[in-house]
This record gives C-alpha cells, sequence and structure tokens, in this order.
C-alpha cells in the first residue's frame, strides 16, 4: 500500500480499543458503513482485523485486505470469523473483479495507500453507487495522536483525490485528530 505500512512489531497496539475507538468507534463506524446481510465489503489496510471484526457480523462477505502478510498472522492467532477473507494485496492491485464490491472502508489507514492509481483501482472493483468510507488523520488535525502530520492528507486533499477517481463526496468533515469522508460511485 502507498506510502509506508505500520510497523508490524506494534501490531497488539492495533488492538487496544480504548485508544482505536477514540477516533472512531464501533457505532460510528456502523453508523456510515451501515452493513448488511448481502454486503460484500473490503476493508482495505485492515491489519489485525480490530475493524474489521466490528463489521464481519453484520455483512456478507468482508474482505481483510493489507499488504503485509505479518498482519493477517496476526488476525489468524487472534481468530477470523467465518465470513472474512484475508487479501494479501495493495490497494492499487486489488484482486476482485469490476463492480465486484458494494463499499470499501479505510479506518486509519488511507494515508498508506491513497494516490490516483489506487483510488482508480477502488472504483473500478465498486459497483455503482459502491460507497467508500474513510476514517483517517488528518493533516490539519491537533497532531498529538497518529503518524507524522506529513505523511497524512488534509480533508481537502483527499476529497480531492476522491473526486478526481470518480467517487461524489457525500460527507467530509473535520474532527481534531481524524476527518470523514463518505463517498459514493455514480450509477
Amino acid at each position: 500500500m502507498g506510502f509506508h505500512t505500520f510497523d508490524s512489531d506494534r501490531a497488539t497496539a492495533l488492538e487496544d480499543a480504548a485508544e482505536r475507538y477514540r477516533y472512531c468507534s464501533r457505532e460510528e463506524l456502523h453508523g456510515l458503513v451501515a452493513p448488511h446481510a448481502e454486503m460484500r465489503l473490503a476493508d482495505l489496510g485492515s491489519g489485525t482485523g480490530f475493524y474489521t471484526d466490528d463489521i464481519a457480523p453484520h455483512a456478507g462477505t468482508v474482505y481483510a485486505v493489507d499488504v503485509q502478510s505479518v498482519m493477517h498472522d496476526h488476525y489468524r492467532e487472534k481468530g477470523v470469523p467465518a465470513n472474512v477473507e484475508l487479501v494479501e494485496a495493495d490497494a492499487a492491485d486489488l484482486p476482485f473483479g469490476a463492480d465486484e464490491l458494494d463499499a470499501a472502508v479505510s479506518t486509519m489507514t488511507f494515508h498508506e495507500f491513497a494516490d490516483g492509481a489506487a483510488l482508480r483501482e477502488v472504483a473500478r472493483v465498486l459497483r455503482p453507487g459502491g460507497r467508500l468510507i474513510t476514517v483517517d488523520w488528518d493533516r490539519d488535525g491537533a497532531g498529538e495522536a497518529g503518524p507524522p502530520r506529513d505523511e497524512t492528507y488534509a480533508l481537502d486533499d483527499a476529497v480531492a483525490l476522491q473526486t478526481d477517481a470518480g467517487f461524489v463526496v457525500d460527507r467530509a468533515e473535520r474532527r481534531p485528530e481524524t476527518f470523514v469522508s463518505v463517498a459514493h460511485l455514480t450509477d
């Protein structure tokens, strides 16, 4: 996935619910994704599956996509739900057919893979009307948590990347450290 990857030696930090839910709670994620029993969704940069596990019980098929096989090893150790498939891939080269997915979600990983090629690839695998849900560290945020700000995007830059790839942004908002973007492909 693009610019850098999370240090897999720190993978246990990805399971710290108190810290992770400070920036995107399970309830917020559900509200953004609106998972349903027939949904086919890709969690881009799934890491150890922390947020994947929150969505999986409410979706049909969830693809935990990560470029680091060691992250999938950590996920296997804690147990992968039956409807989750582990996919080792770069977001710019996804192993899905055109229009195959209903949604893609990125929680605190957009900055790790996002560029024009990756977003065009995400658009390719989403069906018309398919949604891209992004919660990530904001370059314009306070900088008290997350990666160095020079490794992140400002909300306006993330929105521009998404619209350049063919998405229509329905929601874009800044928070103290992060931003939220919900976008869809036109029919």
